[in-house]
């Protein structure tokens, strides 16, 4: 995930300087921001604008958004704030939040904050999720919430379950997000739910991956590497190896720090499937 941002911060501070010598236009320096993303709601209050931006659709499970701040009174978008977030899901006899990150400038002198947010559950009929966004410009604190069309993933992208340990864990996929047949870089989000309203990333653990195809004899493939994080408060990085187009499913096994299973099962002669995993389809 840490290579992936830097070779995209790596891109756009190159084309700003490039852009910069030959014109003082805001223009180019936005529609190199806005590359792959799109707009998929905005929202006002008396002062501001916020533009939120994806690069695929906002759904269950792992979401990358990025989001912009325009004044209404100049239409410049602001540099400068400092921005957090708040995802609340609004069920019938409760409210919660959900796994996500700070909110952090994606390059120094462009416009777009990004983040991620982890939707462990869908919306319904009756139960909704929204966003309250707060930031404050040169001192001054703002705030704005919207609501968020959250529909149900096609595949299974996010696992929510109680652990051996007790515990309340919820478990997303993120990258790759067009996975190919090959060796993908994979990489995983580890939550555990510390109350309702948050749901740090657990550090120390390991994430065992072994890709079968259930409709080809529950065959597996080689050279798949165990979910370790980066970093202290980081998502987790494997290798996942897909050998053929078709229908996948991820069999998952998590594990703490000591190695103790937390749930899922190894895949054996008389254990076709774990009870925890991804599914996807290439």
């Amino acid at each position: 995930m840490k290579r992936i941002v830097k070779n995209i911060l790596t891109v756009l501070a190159l084309t700003m300087v490039l852009t910069s010598c030959s014109s003082s236009d805001d223009t180019t320096e936005v529609t190199d921001e806005l590359a792959d993303i799109t707009k998929f709601k905005e929202v006002s209050n008396d002062t501001h604008t916020i533009e939120l931006y994806s690069h695929m659709t906002v759904e269950q499970g792992y979401n990358e958004i990025k989001l912009r701040i325009k004044d209404n009174a100049t239409n410049a978008y602001v540099k400068d704030a400092e921005v957090s977030w708040m995802p609340l899901m609004h069920m019938t006899m409760m409210t919660h939040s959900c796994p996500n990150s700070a909110v952090e400038k994606t390059t120094p002198n462009g416009t777009l904050y990004e983040g991620y947010i982890v939707f462990q559950m869908p919306q319904n009929d009756t139960e909704y999720w929204d966003l309250k966004i707060d930031y404050t410009i040169n001192g001054v604190a703002y705030t704005v919430t919207t609501t968020l069309d959250v529909p149900a993933s096609l595949r299974r992208k996010v696992a929510t379950f109680t652990g051996t340990d007790g515990v309340k864990y919820v478990v997303a996929y993120a990258e790759p997000h067009h996975p190919k047949v090959a060796v993908n870089d994979m990489i995983v989000g580890i939550f555990k739910m510390q109350d309702m309203m948050h749901f740090p990333v657990v550090d120390g653990y390991t994430l065992k991956i072994d890709p079968r195809m259930p409709s080809m004899g529950n065959h597996g493939s080689p050279n798949n590497v165990d979910a370790l994080q980066l970093g202290s408060g980081d998502l987790y990085a494997g290798k996942m190896s897909l050998t053929m187009t078709g229908y996948w499913k991820i069999n998952l096994q998590l594990l703490n720090s000591d190695g103790t299973v937390l749930k899922g099962e190894a895949i054996s002669d008389t254990v076709t499937e774990s009870s925890l995993y991804f599914d996807l389809e290439i």
